[in-house]
């Protein structure tokens, strides 16, 4: 699908001064339109608008000539596009102006409108505009028999006599990270706030691709534009990720007026980046004991054992504790990790391994996944020893010391059987990790003593590592034999499980936002973060 944009091709048609009336006032006019047709097999419809006006004609009341007044740019892959480029009328307010929209959806760079798909038409007048409330008038599409075509909304305001130009660059610094394998393609969309609380469109900068400290290129705008002669009026300017199929992530907004941004470059033009309706994201690992303690999974004495016909401790545990955190974790990929086996080929020990087999990728799709990598990993390792927890730990601390502003939140279930052999290595690992947006929930499965699991608990005693004690409480440890159901109901000894090992997670997750400044919003796991600076120059 070709982008590009229409230039304006305005037909201006015959004009007669001398019997011209004089035009009461000039009105800006903005068009938005709602679930246009989708006309593209593989992307949405790049729609494009043509405005027509209704030339005077005298003496002849029934017929109506349309002439073509101007076009606005191509938005590509959007059902919802927001134009920016404008038209400027003007308004008599004792004639009757029709004005007629027709939608394309452009599929070349030809300027022949018959090349491209239509996608409707509106008629209104432009006394219509101006007289609806607030001259916001939505009227539905047509002109396509047996096809609903969306709708088209159109605003009107009057414009006042400023002729003042500014020119404004703006660059930003640390913005958000929203691609998985890049860093984001941020760009700029400029509002001019209404009367009536809502915001009109009137600029959009380019996209600057792969970085979190954009510089834009410097623009010239109409004051008229962005306030129409209202220096303190609000202008709101929202930050986006730049998408290929026309879904931009959000970024933030801030707000500012043109009196504030014409101050020029100063401390005054430094704004903070804010989305208050971001939703804290749980990162959930898994981190499953696979030492010898534990038995031949082959044997029915083993805590590993598989079972046909009922889950073992490991499972119910992981499922148990996984199925309810799962519900925060958007895109439902868990990393699954395993510690304490001989891997094949060669027979190393490794206390940090994915169960998927792909150290690159250790993620399983939902708790269902990561079950299924449990059962193949019982097949193909080597259980062995020791019970080391340190690396598991330092692995997801890596992940939550990136991301500190209270986006993320990583939560670490260990599945274990044993007594921990690094009781030195994962003291100091909690204790450098409670500086860090983490919890760590540890159910300890089978008759083992979990004396030295309690210490790691901290409720009664702070955990401390060479003198240094953990900035905030972040172990909850329970062991699992404490929550079988004596009726030998596993559901309700997992329901059990679950309410207990997650109880401290909101209050672990509320003290880190605390220490750090950021106010969550009412009901967790949303929040308010802070936002990133980003800087204007004018």
């Amino acid at each position: 699908m070709n982008s590009g944009s229409f230039l304006n091709m305005a037909s201006i048609g015959d004009f007669d001064p001398l019997n011209a009336a004089v035009p009461a006032t000039k009105v800006e006019m903005t068009v938005s339109c709602r679930n246009l047709l989708d006309r593209d097999t593989f992307s949405k419809s790049d729609p494009s608008k043509a405005t027509k006006m209704c030339e005077r004609v005298q003496n002849v009341s029934s017929l109506v000539l349309f002439w073509q007044f101007g076009r606005t740019e191509v938005i590509d892959n959007t059902l919802n596009p927001d134009f920016v480029r404008k038209f400027i009328l003007d308004y008599f307010f004792e004639e009757r102006q029709n004005l007629r929209f027709d939608l394309y959806d452009v599929d070349s760079k030809s300027s022949n409108l018959s090349k491209h798909d239509f996608l409707g038409q509106s008629f209104c007048t432009l006394g219509e505009v101006v007289g609806s409330l607030g001259s916001r008038l939505e009227k539905p599409l047509g002109g396509i028999p047996g096809k609903k075509c969306g709708t088209i909304i159109v605003k009107a305001e009057e414009l006042g006599n400023c002729r003042e130009s500014v020119m404004m660059q703006f660059c930003g610094n640390k913005l958000d990270k929203k691609d998985f394998f890049g860093k984001s393609d941020p760009f700029l969309v400029f509002y001019r706030s209404n009367e009536d609380g809502t915001f009109t469109i009137c600029h959009k900068t380019e996209v600057v691709k792969n970085t979190l400290n954009p510089v834009w290129q410097a623009f010239k705008i109409p004051v008229r534009a962005l306030c129409n002669g209202d220096y303190d009026r609000t202008i709101k300017v929202e930050v986006y990720d730049w998408d290929r199929d026309g879904s931009h992530d959000f970024i933030g907004e801030f707000s500012t007026s043109y009196r504030e941004l014409s101050r020029g470059q100063s401390q005054f033009n430094v704004y903070e980046v804010s989305n208050l309706n971001k939703i804290t994201q749980i990162n959930f690992t898994v981190a499953i004991d696979f030492t010898a303690s534990n038995g031949n999974p082959a044997q029915p004495t083993s805590l590993h054992y598989m079972n046909p016909y009922q889950l073992n401790a490991y499972a119910m545990a992981l499922k148990a504790v996984g199925e309810i955190i799962q519900d925060y974790d958007s895109d439902k990929m868990f990393p699954a990790l395993g510690f304490g086996a001989k891997l094949p080929p060669d027979g190393r020990v490794s206390h940090e391994f994915a169960l998927n087999g792909n150290p690159q990728n250790p993620y399983c799709n939902c708790i269902d996944g990561v079950l299924e990598a449990y059962y193949q990993s019982l097949k193909s390792v080597h259980l062995y020893g020791p019970t080391n927890f340190s690396p598991v730990i330092n692995h997801v601390a890596r992940y939550a010391a990136s991301v500190k502003d209270g986006s993320q939140y990583f939560v670490l279930l260990i599945i274990t059987d044993g007594v921990i052999s690094d009781m030195a290595q994962t003291k100091e690992s909690i204790v450098n990790a409670a500086s860090l947006p983490m919890s760590i929930i540890i159910v300890g499965v089978g008759p083992a003593e979990f004396d030295a699991m309690i210490e790691l608990d901290g409720d009664e005693v702070r955990i401390s590592s060479r003198g240094r004690y953990a900035e905030r409480d972040i172990v909850q440890f329970v062991p699992f034999r404490d929550y079988i159901d004596r009726t030998g109901n596993h559901i309700l000894s997992m329901a059990r499980l679950a309410k207990d090992v997650l109880a401290e997670i909101p209050d672990q997750f509320l003290s880190y936002m605390r220490t750090r400044g950021i106010k969550p919003s009412p009901a967790p796991p949303p929040y308010t973060p802070p936002g990133h600076p980003l800087q204007t120059q004018i």
